[in-house]
């Protein structure tokens, strides 16, 4: 008895089979190493093949090819042994590679906004991701008349199929990287339109600076979104504060709130506070 408890303490022996195997972490499903891959590139600034197969438990080869396909969304630069961060000041990431970065973040942002909705309101939800889950969250709130316009395919394609809400499509340019619909024609129809809430998808925030997208002419559209608007509610996570983008929609001033995560900078929300806009955390 005595010799056994001197093994275990020493670990000179073990039990063998199934009971005593170390414990192995489950793997991680594709997508979602590759998030994480990418948003540790994000955080990092760059990272090596080498290191990144030892953190996820995968071989280089394996490592080689998600870095591939992360390069090839457009969520990173590949690089002689490993990858960068990809610029996202004069970048226009694709919505695919979007939807798998800051889940968690834009899900209860999106949660807080569609909160928001009232009964009979007419809104507008701008394209984007964030966007995106505050639509798939219309159909669970208990409202019985709902107007919607957008611009983005996503949200419409989330939408359609609610007998309740009453869908505009706007028309004009498609934008492939964004499903989005832009251009003179889109901004003809919304002119003619009136809504009591828009909700901001937003690509970047400055408070000197203002919101801006990559794209000029989403700018203009969503520029002309403020405009016709009586109340101004931008969705973004906390990522998206001090980048900088091609095109400025707007001053932080035309923002009446703003909701983001709890991960925000102090600094930035005292700023924008101090510029009369509502901050909400979630």
């Amino acid at each position: 008895m005595r010799n056994r408890t001197q093994s275990n303490e020493t670990g000179g022996s073990r039990p063998h089979g199934k009971a005593g195997a170390p414990r192995r972490r489950p793997a991680l499903f594709l997508e979602e190493r590759r998030s994480r891959i990418n948003e540790l590139i994000e955080a990092r600034d760059r990272a090596t093949v080498q290191e990144l197969a030892a953190r996820f438990g995968v071989s280089t080869v394996t490592i080689r090819s998600d870095l591939d396909a992360l390069a090839k969304a457009g969520g990173v630069i590949r690089s002689h042994g490993g990858a960068l961060r990809r610029d996202e000041e004069t970048e226009d990431m694709p919505l695919v590679l979007k939807q798998t970065l800051h889940r968690g973040e834009k899900m209860r942002i999106a949660e807080a906004a569609a909160r928001m909705i009232r009964e009979d309101e007419t809104i507008i939800l701008d394209s984007g991701t964030t966007t995106a889950a505050i639509a798939s969250r219309i159909g669970g709130l208990r409202l019985r008349a709902l107007t919607v316009i957008t611009n983005a395919l996503n949200v419409a394609s989330a939408l359609a199929n609610l007998t309740h809400v009453r869908l505009i499509m706007i028309g004009g340019l498609l934008r492939q990287v964004s499903s989005s619909l832009v251009g003179p024609q889109a901004e003809q129809v919304l002119r003619g339109l009136h809504a009591d809430r828009l909700f901001l998808g937003v690509d970047s925030l400055d408070p000197e600076i203002g919101v801006m997208t990559p794209d000029i002419l989403e700018a203009q559209l969503n520029a002309l979104m403020i405009e016709v608007s009586q109340e101004v509610v931008a969705v973004a996570d906390a990522s998206k504060f001090h980048r900088r983008s091609l095109s400025v929609i707007a001053p932080v001033e035309k923002l009446h709130k703003l909701v983001s995560d709890t991960s925000a900078s102090p600094k930035i929300v005292e700023a924008l506070r101090a510029r009369g806009v509502e901050v909400i955390l979630v």
